[in-house]
């Protein structure tokens, strides 16, 4: 429920705070006190358009802020999760308009776009004014209100259409993407098997491109690279520099020499004795290098083919690199690719006549769901309205008619379903247009409600709405799946008195037994039902207009609706005043109040 509302500099108020209650909470005031500011402060904080005319004069700012309670399953709490904000218990929401119109809105503590704002606004208040009717102007609001009153019986199958529907989205997108595909297939696979084939043919192995080019590199430079070992063979072996032609003692003999030097002293002294053994090491060593220096010259011949050759297969290979992968490793795992995209190709034919066929098995499910979804819609519709119509002559409205219309529109590509002769259009909740319908008067042909009923009648419309799904214990009209758990009324008694303004205020009191319920009024007979009267009062200092809102009880409740009913608070008027509240609280099966 809506817990508390705080408005800071919006129009006439400078500084108020609604603290609200479970049940019927009644607003009251005098004319240009500033009630519908309350509305208004409310609407904005649900996301509504922000206007610098709405700013109190000389103030920089309006700001709303509310406090929602929330059950731990409400689907606000996971948009508001997205955002990063925090719910625990409770969901704060803030929204302010600059006097130069710019507007800010914070969810949970975070920043948040308006549009989320009013997103998840419509989750948590049903604002009914007649500026504020956003379900009677939402065609798909009407389907949820016909299917909400319908029940368990139509939501099951509902939920069977739905998953069908799904089903078949996702075939008809497989289906699809495998026709794109395979558009061109014979053309896809003439080119992958001639590149395969090309491939086969020049056969290459995993690593070939880099053992190549060390080979090239090597067949390249064989002098400078023969030059060299000759070199190093030479020192080693005592011939000296093969360029200058001057020999030399061998290295590998000084290195015995060396040994032979140490050997005698080395039984004296073991660290001499490891010297010893460290020179013998290393003549084992370079013997074994000298060797490998002399194989080395030995297998290093000039092959001016074997170049050759190998040049052209690098260049065999690195033409393949260019259209198929970096390197022959990504040439052959493209190959392994390629040969499954021929795989898929040719037996692209099998699976999409499978698909084709599935396709057609879902739209025959999916039609015969479709056609008993909509009869428990028109089946529904009837009842649905004669319980509207019914509620509507309790609130001042009994020469009303209330009408639901379910048709179908036809389409080319739509489903086949009972009773048109032509496909029809489907969607994700059916074949059906919803709308509810209202013949404002005797002999006035039944019109869009939205655009047939006054402010004040739409208001009523929507609390008789509210009242027969709240009595066919479904969830209040709203696309979310939570429950609104508050509903506020406003001009929801324009134009009504008398016997009648008391079934309005013994309706809303009936609607307050399973939510929450805010309303704005005129009428002492309506807010004699509230369980907190809440007061606008006015103090006028110059030029200046300040309103503020207090809780009344006791007698100065009996006060405000003696005022209320046009009168000063004598004692007959307050008699009348205690005498409604005595009655409202024996028709909601309370005590009476006592009388001051």
């Amino acid at each position: 429920m809506l817990r508390d509302l705080r408005i800071r500099d919006l129009g006439v108020i400078a500084d108020a705070e609604l603290a609200l209650a479970p049940g019927l909470n009644v607003v009251t005031g005098e004319t240009g006190a500033g009630k519908t500011m309350l509305v208004q402060g409310l609407s904005l904080l649900l996301g509504a358009r922000g206007d610098a005319g709405l700013v109190r004069a000389g103030a920089a700012a309006a700001s709303v802020e509310g406090t929602v309670e929330l059950p731990p399953d409400h689907p606000a709490r996971a948009r508001v999760d997205e955002l990063g904000g925090r719910t625990d218990e409770e969901l704060v929401l803030v929204r302010s308009v600059r006097a130069d119109g710019r507007s800010r809105a914070h969810l949970g503590g975070r920043a948040a776009p308006v549009g989320t704002l009013a997103e998840v606004g419509e989750s948590l208040v049903a604002v009914h004014g007649q500026a504020d009717q956003w379900r009677l102007r939402r065609p798909e609001q009407h389907r949820a209100a016909l299917d909400a009153f319908a029940g368990q019986t139509l939501g099951q199958a509902h939920a069977a259409y739905r998953r069908t529907f799904d089903d078949l989205a996702v075939a008809v997108a497989q289906r699809d993407r495998l026709r794109e595909a395979t558009g061109d297939r014979t053309r896809q696979i003439d080119e992958l098997t001639a590149a395969l084939e090309h491939l086969e043919l020049l056969d290459p192995q995993p690593g070939e491109d880099t053992a190549l080019r060390d080979e090239d590199e090597r067949l390249g430079h064989v002098e400078s690279l023969r030059s060299a070992a000759a070199s190093a063979y030479a020192f080693l072996a005592g011939e000296g520099d093969p360029g200058d032609g001057a020999a030399g003692p061998a290295l590998l003999d000084l290195l015995a020499r060396a040994r032979d030097a140490l050997s005698a002293a080395a039984t004296h002294d073991s660290g001499l004795a490891g010297l010893r053994d460290r020179l013998a090491d290393a003549g084992y060593q370079l013997a074994d290098l000298s060797g490998d220096l002399a194989a080395y010259l030995a297998d290093l011949d000039v092959d001016p083919a074997r170049l050759a050759w190998v040049q052209r297969r690098r260049a065999d290979l690195a033409a393949l690199t260019r259209r198929h992968g970096t390197d022959v490793d990504g040439v052959l795992a493209w190959s392994r690719a390629a040969a499954d995209r021929i795989e898929q190709l040719t037996t692209a034919a099998d699976r999409l006549g499978g698909l084709d066929e599935q396709v057609h098995r879902l739209r025959a499910r999916l039609s015969q769901q479709a056609t008993s979804l909509s009869g428990l819609r028109r089946a529904a519709a009837d009842r649905f309205a004669a319980d509207v119509t019914a509620e509507l002559a309790h609130l001042a409205m009994g020469s009303a008619r209330l009408t639901v219309a379910v048709t179908t529109r036809p389409a080319p590509d739509g489903l086949r379903v009972d009773g048109p002769d032509e496909p029809v259009a489907f969607g994700r909740h059916g074949v059906d247009d919803v709308e509810i319908l209202l013949a404002a008067g005797p002999g006035m042909p039944p019109r869009s409600v939205a655009r047939s009923a006054s402010g004040g009648e739409l208001s009523r419309v929507m609390l008789a709405i509210e009242l027969v799904l709240a009595a066919a214990d479904t969830p209040a009209l709203s696309a979310d799946p939570g429950r609104v758990p508050t509903f506020v009324f406003d001009e929801v008694d324009a134009g009504v008195g008398g016997r009648a303004a008391v079934d309005v205020g013994a309706r809303l009191a009936q609607l307050a037994r399973t939510g929450q319920v805010l309303v704005v009024t005129h009428l002492a007979q309506v807010a004699a039902y509230a369980d907190r009267h809440l007061v606008v009062r006015k103090d006028e200092s110059g030029l200046v207009t300040e309103s503020t809102v207090t809780p009344v009880r006791d007698e100065d409740r009996l006060r405000e609706l003696a005022r209320m009913m046009g009168g000063a608070p004598t004692p007959a008027a307050l008699a009348h005043a205690a005498d409604l509240l005595a009655r409202a609280a024996a028709s909601k099966g309370h005590p009476a109040p006592a009388m001051p």
